[in-house]
């Protein structure tokens, strides 16, 4: 029993011990938590004073740096006030002055605007006394002129009348002379196109062509030493040069055109490249010569090739290409051609017939003229054997020798071509004009001129270019003879046709013959 109590015993006092130690260690662990919890707290709290202070301290600083801004802007800002202040007292003054000035000027305006009436109600007493003076004077005038006041507004109107058709004179004088400045310009470019038209229609002359000469010391060395220049120029070219005392131009003289044209090109070459002397003299010659069947082979072939009349012999080409040089009635022969041509083939289209034979026909028509010069016979003749030469098709041999005939035109295109021809050659301005036409104008321009009242006579010279209208001086004054040659040259434009421009002058003369006996 007494060990077993004792084992109690002693398992008691293990568990007490035991639990005592445990309660130890709990309350040493639980001392150890609460001094722990107390320096982290204490850890804590100091770190929370160091926040504190550094955010009171960022704080501070921010506050400072917002308010040394802020006493910058107000700075800047009243400064900035300042000025608007200063500008807005300037202005006030400157409106100040300017109200001042306006104030004055309304003053003065007042005073102008009471000067203006007075002077106003002044003028009107003085034009009342006008009046009635201009009205004793009237009755004055009557008085001693014997006149009534219908007959003598009658004379003043009449004299009104007479200074108004001179302003009338002056001023068409001074209008015309505008309009010509104005029109210079304008009007050498029509002159100009009218003269290539001129020049494509008519011929000056068919025997004879000019070359300007750069000066007269050129003519000299043209003719050379006792004549040996001039006198291989016309043998090596076959032509005459005629140099004579007309400024600035040598004359080449043939009835051959391809010989005047080769002699105008050579002689111009010899004059540009300045060595005339009767070696180079042959030469050129020569070397143009060449140069010249060349063109008119490409003339002929361009021709031609422009026509779309393919297959013609090249004899023909080229005899075309020496048309390009001839003229009949100042009529280039070639362009001649063409025009036949076209209007053959625009006929034949119209006929249903062959176009294009048509176009060949009249193209061919007057080839006999570049050879009617060297050979006997007429160029419808010479052409027809040239063209039988060539095969040509009977149709077109027949229209070429057949074109002027007026009886036995039995092939239809042979009608075409004589139909053609005349069109091409009767129409306005194809041909020179004949001296039946042009006598007639220069009847009807003195006719025009001698219609008028106060004209004695009138004469058209320079070849109908002017016309010199000689009036009576008694009844035609100055003025009046300003508005009569306005008023010809008007009829003159609207009742005749003519190239250039018809100079009408006006001559007004008064003379005083005695005799001394």
């Amino acid at each position: 029993m007494s060990i077993e109590y004792e084992t109690l015993l002693l398992i008691a006092g293990s568990f007490i011990l035991g639990a005592g130690i445990v309660y130890l260690f709990i309350f040493i662990q639980q001392k150890k938590t609460k001094q722990k919890a107390k320096d982290i707290i204490t850890s804590a709290q100091n770190e929370a004073d160091k926040i504190k202070k550094e955010a009171t301290f960022t704080a501070k600083e921010e506050t400072y740096r917002i308010k040394e801004q802020t006493n910058r802007e107000i700075n800047e800002t009243r400064y900035e006030l300042k000025g608007f202040e200063r500008r807005l007292l300037k202005r006030e003054d400157a409106i100040d002055r300017k109200a001042d000035m306006l104030q004055r000027r309304e003053q003065q305006i007042e005073n102008m605007e009471k000067s203006i009436a007075e002077k106003n109600n002044l003028l009107s007493l003085k034009n009342k006394e006008l009046e009635s003076l201009v009205e004793k004077e009237k009755q004055v005038l009557q008085q001693i002129s014997g006149l009534s006041r219908e007959e003598a507004t009658r004379i003043f109107l009449s004299r009104l009348e007479a200074e108004l058709q001179k302003e009338e004179a002056d001023l068409i004088k001074k209008h015309q002379e505008r309009s010509k400045e104005m029109g210079e310009s304008e009007a050498r470019k029509i002159i100009n196109i009218a003269i290539q038209k001129y020049a494509s229609d008519q011929s000056g002359q068919s025997s004879v062509s000019t070359v300007d000469i750069m000066s007269d010391d050129m003519k000299g060395r043209i003719i050379g030493r006792e004549g040996r220049n001039i006198r291989a120029f016309e043998k090596a070219s076959g032509v005459e040069l005629i140099v004579d005392d007309t400024p600035g131009v040598v004359i080449i003289s043939s009835f051959d055109p391809l010989r005047r044209e080769v002699a105008r090109r050579a002689l111009e070459k010899l004059m540009a490249d300045g060595r005339i002397q009767p070696g180079r003299i042959e030469e050129v010659v020569e070397l143009t010569k060449k140069e010249l069947n060349d063109v008119i082979t490409q003339s002929g072939n361009q021709t031609c090739y422009e026509m779309n009349i393919p297959n013609i012999n090249p004899k023909l080409v080229s005899l075309l290409g020496r048309l390009k040089f001839r003229t009949s009635y100042g009529q280039n022969v070639l362009q001649h051609s063409i025009e036949v041509a076209y209007l053959a083939s625009a006929m034949a289209a119209e006929l249903g017939l062959d176009s294009t034979t048509a176009k060949r026909a009249g193209l061919l028509h007057d080839i006999g003229k570049a050879i009617d010069h060297v050979e006997e016979g007429t160029h419808p003749s010479l052409g027809a054997d040239l063209a039988r030469r060539c095969e040509e098709r009977p149709e077109i041999v027949d229209a070429i020798e057949k074109h002027h005939e007026t009886i036995n035109l039995d092939m239809p295109y042979t009608l075409l071509i004589s139909a053609a021809d005349a069109i091409s050659a009767s129409r306005p301005g194809a041909r020179r004009d004949t001296v039946e036409k042009y006598l007639q104008r220069i009847k009807q321009l003195e006719g025009i001129a001698n219609a008028y009242q106060g004209v004695e006579t009138s004469y058209a010279i320079q070849a109908g270019r002017e016309i010199r209208i000689f009036v009576n001086a008694s009844k035609v004054d100055d003025s009046q003879a300003t508005i009569l040659s306005r008023n010809i040259a008007q009829d003159i434009e609207r009742e005749l046709k003519y190239p250039g421009e018809i100079k009408v002058a006006v001559i007004r003369e008064t003379r005083a013959i005695e005799y001394a006996r």
